[in-house]
């Protein structure tokens, strides 16, 4: 233990997402310009729900905080990313990957749980819409959404003060392109496998329990679906419902493929690709998918730009 406090606080190297000669210029303008169009799209979308007094419901609430969450979920690895390219130095201080790991597990917690309590708005508001008043109240939304942050930040700040104060020794290489801690725990030189048992645990509690939510809300709701007379009202509830399930798959799938595997199984290149899905791809396409496909979101956009 004490060997390994040696080397506290010292700079940690990131390795970074580029890794391809002469395409480096390439690869970091793509990244620069979907960074530019996620944190573009999800402040109009905050916006247009602000300003739009007929998206203060109780799902467009729901979905501000969704992007509100993006956009701060994004910048909490593409800047310094671009920076230490820019700059050619790959160095991140001691502080400063603690901050990484704690912002980028309480945001991604919050969205985690966030999803889960969207796919239960829907669920109320196709099967159960005479109670919809009562069930999703201004106070029941806000309560959710405090919920949602309050649990994702306990989580995070439990496994940060506890993950950094194991000892580090040896190389300070991360094989990643921000700090996460699935990536930091090769450089831990103590035996992690008791604590992998607790990664384990809360992304079980925090991914697979908001993910069975979704599908076992979106089964009842289907039941319902199929019931509906009318096919404009089929149509709408089915286009609702598939956007949020298309979002939660591909953020869902992707985290618990990084937090539930043993460390053994990792593999640094694979990991990089699926963190790039749930760290960039997705803050990108949840307002594109939400928006594009929602009359309301497009029609408020419209009165936005008159």
């Amino acid at each position: 233990m004490n060997t390994g406090n040696q080397s506290y606080k010292v700079d940690f190297m990131l390795v970074g997402l580029f890794q391809y000669g002469s395409m480096n210029g390439f690869l970091f303008a793509a990244i620069v310009f979907l960074f530019l169009v996620a944190v573009l799209g999800n402040i109009t979308l905050v916006h247009l729900i602000r300003l739009d007094s007929r998206l203060h419901t109780p799902m467009y609430f729901l979905l501000s905080q969704l992007s509100l969450i993006d956009m701060m979920y994004i910048c909490t690895t593409v800047p310094k990313m671009a920076s230490n390219f820019l700059a050619n130095i790959k160095t991140i201080t001691f502080l400063g990957c603690e901050i990484q790991t704690f912002m980028f597990l309480s945001l991604g917690g919050c969205e985690a749980v966030l999803l889960g309590f969207m796919s239960y708005d829907h669920y109320v508001a196709i099967c159960h819409p005479l109670r919809y008043a009562v069930l999703m109240s201004k106070k029941i939304c806000c309560s959710l959404s405090i919920c949602a942050w309050s649990s994702s930040v306990v989580n995070s700040l439990i496994h940060s003060l506890y993950f950094f104060q194991l000892p580090f020794c040896g190389s300070r290489l991360i094989d990643h392109f921000f700090c996460e801690i699935p990536s930091l725990l090769s450089l831990v030189c103590e035996d992690t496998s008791q604590y992998e048992y607790t990664i384990l645990l809360s992304g079980l509690i925090i991914l697979l329990l908001p993910f069975l939510t979704i599908l076992a809300s979106y089964a009842q709701v289907l039941t319902v679906v199929f019931q509906i007379n009318s096919g404009t009202g089929r149509t709408k509830a089915l286009s609702t419902c598939s956007s949020h399930l298309i979002v939660a798959s591909l953020f869902y799938v992707t985290t618990l493929s990084a937090y539930t595997r043993p460390h053994s199984l990792h593999d640094p290149a694979q990991d990089k690709m699926v963190a790039v899905f749930y760290s960039i791809v997705t803050p990108l396409l949840n307002p594109f998918i939400y928006s594009l496909r929602n009359k309301e979101v497009l029609g408020a956009l419209r009165r936005l730009l008159g």
